[in-house]
């Protein structure tokens, strides 16, 4: 056997110790997931099937939107957990992991054979968390719930973040909000953005989805001298952009939107800004808005909104009853 024949093969025992390895690691995972899926509980979203960032936004959003309408203060907190520097991204805090595997009900052969995964081997995890927000009716409540919440990070070995952590009241009148992490007062805002998305205090969403056209409207301008008038780019190319980017920035989080007469004629009219430029057209050519997307082969978004929402509406109904 040559030297380039035994490198040869030592790289494929590698490979195969490693395929080993991710594939021994998948069957613990799915008999892991069996166990805790039944028992995990409906606010944890995100690392689990059916269950996104979507889910979190809209329960929120009709919290707020029940709140405002029975005249029902609600106290908030939105927890922002500190990013761990560079050098102490060590994780050495495994042992609650074990235990709370064992209160979801894993049993102890397979929690050890989920720990031999890990023994002998370190790992660089950025320790960082922002979609944590912890709703009571009052502020003593909202109080010991930070605490309590507080309690178990450090356990964990994770802090809260007290210069990124805000308070917010939803309340018709204005109302002080002190919450204290280590002696150290949260400061109360008005408005926070939450996994993308702007909340306020007055429990009312225009705002938000008028800061989205906003954001569209930025970038269209910065790329209609690069892109949008550029000849040289087919008009199929410049579609592609507009389906990748100016949309997905315009509709996020549309599922629980308020489709009014004037949400609608702002939607449009975001729309078919960049749209006209596309296809190379003014308002001053009076073309109409159908006629242009007839040309370019685009749907209207509203009706993809439309559209969208009637899915979203599926997914409310097929989860199951609480």
């Amino acid at each position: 056997m040559t030297v380039a024949d035994s490198t040869l093969q030592h790289r494929v025992d590698i490979g195969g110790g490693a395929a080993g390895l991710a594939d021994r690691a998948g069957v613990l995972e799915r008999r892991v997931h069996r166990i805790v899926k039944p028992r995990i509980q409906e606010e944890q979203c995100g690392f689990r099937p059916g269950r996104g960032t979507v889910d979190q936004l809209y329960t929120l959003s009709r919290v707020f939107k029940g709140a405002w309408e029975f005249a029902q203060p609600v106290h908030m907190c939105f927890v922002d957990l500190q990013k761990a520097p560079c050098h102490s991204q060590r994780i050495p805090h495994r042992t609650p992991l074990w235990g709370i595997l064992r209160k979801y009900g894993v049993s102890g052969p397979l929690i050890q054979a989920v720990r031999s995964l890990y023994d002998r081997c370190q790992s660089l995890v950025p320790i960082a968390g922002n979609d944590v927000v912890l709703l009571a009716s009052s502020a003593r409540d909202l109080e010991r719930s930070l605490d309590r919440f507080a309690a178990a990070c450090e356990a964990a070995g994770m802090k809260i973040s007290t210069s990124k952590s805000e308070a917010m009241v939803l309340n018709r009148k204005k109302v002080e909000c002190l919450l204290r992490v280590k002696e150290e007062i949260l400061p109360q805002v008005e408005e926070f953005k939450y996994l993308g998305v702007l909340f306020t205090s007055e429990g009312r969403m225009e705002q938000e989805i008028g800061r989205r056209i906003l954001a569209t409207s930025a970038v269209m301008w910065t790329l209609h001298r690069s892109v949008v008038v550029k000849r040289e780019l087919s008009q199929k190319a410049k579609l592609s952009i507009y389906r990748s980017i100016f949309v997905p920035t315009l509709t996020y989080g549309h599922e629980f939107w308020v489709m009014t007469e004037r949400t609608r004629s702002r939607v449009q009219a975001a729309e078919m800004s960049f749209l006209r430029r596309v296809a190379g057209l003014s308002l001053r050519d009076r073309v109409r808005s159908s006629a242009i997307r007839e040309e370019l082969g685009v749907e209207p978004l509203l009706l993809r909104v439309e559209w969208s929402q009637m899915r979203w509406l599926g997914h409310l109904v097929r989860m199951p009853s609480l």
